[in-house]
């Protein structure tokens, strides 16, 4: 066992702290874009993501990911890393890791950094079923989710299961599949559970016939804003080290965000006439996405090309929902799960040296489709497994008197924003 690299240690940790920051962000992101009647439990949702996650992750979580010894590839042993016994120790009554990895960093450092990508993964799905699911639903979803697909799903990518770079499948075809950040396990897996959920509870009340509009445009950019920063913890924080990958995972990610901003941009104002806030901040964390699974292996110009593409196709495919019929409440699927799909299919054309664009081997391209293919696979057993057992047991929705009234009211009792409240008190002083 090494030395203790504090630059390491101190590296992972704030990335750990910056994507925790990302679940506020999405909160805000997701929480203008509700109406106002629906605000609150849109926060509250994202709460429960972060409150009931961290539970999951301290109780088993963390060991079937990572700590237990592998189980067909798929999933670790739960009892191995139980309430994290395999990380922490208590030595003169202080608790702390039991050692260090293999970039000298300690052990209790990647449970935080990995619990942080577990809770944002689970809080992204919770913007496809806004203003009609029970919060009691939706948190027992979250710890039976995180238990059986999140874990399960970081285990075969990023712990030599058989998604992994090393693992059967890559093996198979004799190319190597890369997610460096999670375009499979945070963004294809969250689409698509999304989509599986949509499916099953089915629409608000109006959808397609009444306008939903965004409540706090405002909220919704700082959301966005919010959710840049922290993607520095969430691709840089990766490389799991402070190091010039890490350096350049930070420009990449850039480069998408702003490529894919602009690109959004240019689709909607020719379909539309504007350039619109509500598409800027979408065409951010499109871009975001995508580069995702490739921030360490595509070059400054594939990068900006990577996010052009996810701009212009989330874009277009965002409107999908009115046609097929299923609402996805804030684009979810058509953001996440397109961008995500793009980012991993995409490294098999531009990946350095391997890529078909960069290396002319098209076997990266096979991987990155076989992948991206299971992941969707897997996330949509899993979830309809979950779901299909909700909706028959404690049930998914609110009345539809509570939510046209507001789910706010009928689920946490309180409204956002008190205007009954401040149009007495006006009256009152103008008498």
């Amino acid at each position: 066992m090494g030395q203790l690299d504090s630059g390491n240690t101190a590296w992972i940790l704030t990335s750990a702290c910056l994507v925790f920051l990302m679940t506020p962000g999405v909160a805000l992101f997701y929480g203008g874009m509700v109406r106002a009647k629906a605000v609150l439990n849109m926060l509250m949702m994202e709460a429960a993501a972060l409150s009931v996650t961290m539970l999951i992750w301290g109780l088993w979580g963390w060991s079937i990911a990572y700590a237990g010894n592998s189980i067909g590839g798929v999933f670790g042993d739960p009892a191995t890393g139980f309430l994290l016994r395999d990380t922490m120790v208590a030595q003169d009554g202080v608790f702390t890791s039991v050692g260090l990895n293999s970039n000298n960093y300690p052990a209790s450092v990647d449970v935080a950094f990995q619990a942080a990508f577990a809770m944002i993964t689970v809080a992204l799905i919770c913007g496809a079923i806004a203003e009609r699911v029970k919060y009691s639903t939706w948190m027992i979803f979250v710890a039976l989710w995180i238990t059986f697909d999140y874990a399960p799903m970081a285990h075969m990518v990023w712990n030599g299961g058989i998604l992994s770079a090393d693992g059967a499948i890559s093996q198979a075809i004799g190319a190597a599949a890369h997610d460096f950040a999670g375009g499979t396990v945070v963004h294809i897996n969250a689409a698509v559970a999304a989509l599986i959920i949509v499916l099953i509870i089915g629409k608000r009340k109006g959808f397609g016939t009444e306008p939903m509009r965004p409540h706090n445009v405002p909220f919704v950019m700082l959301g966005a804003f919010l959710l840049w920063f922290g993607w520095f913890g969430f691709n840089a924080g990766s490389a799991f080290a402070a190091n010039g990958v890490a350096g350049y995972a930070w420009v990449s990610t850039s480069l998408a965000a702003a490529a894919a901003m602009l690109a959004w941009g240019f689709t909607e104002k020719i379909r539309t006439g504007h350039y619109t806030a509500i598409g800027a901040a979408s065409g951010i964390v499109a871009g975001l996405v995508a580069i995702t699974p490739a921030a360490d292996v595509v070059s400054p110009l594939w990068s900006i090309v990577l996010g052009a593409i996810a701009g212009i196709c989330t874009c277009l495919a965002c409107s999908l929902k009115y046609k097929l019929g299923y609402d996805d409440s804030l684009d979810v699927v058509g953001v996440h799960g397109v961008g995500g799909l793009i980012g991993t299919v995409a490294l098999g054309f531009f990946m350095q040296d391997t890529g078909l664009f960069c290396g002319g081997d098209w076997r990266q391209l096979v991987v990155q489709i076989i992948i991206a293919v299971v992941a969707m696979a897997f996330s949509a057993v899993i979830t309809t497994i979950i779901a299909f057992a909700l909706e028959k047991t404690v049930g998914w929705r609110v009345t539809t008197a509570q939510e046209v009234s507001g789910i706010d009211l009928a689920d946490q009792g309180e409204r956002a924003y008190d205007f009954a409240g401040t149009a007495s008190s006006v009256i009152r002083e103008m008498k």
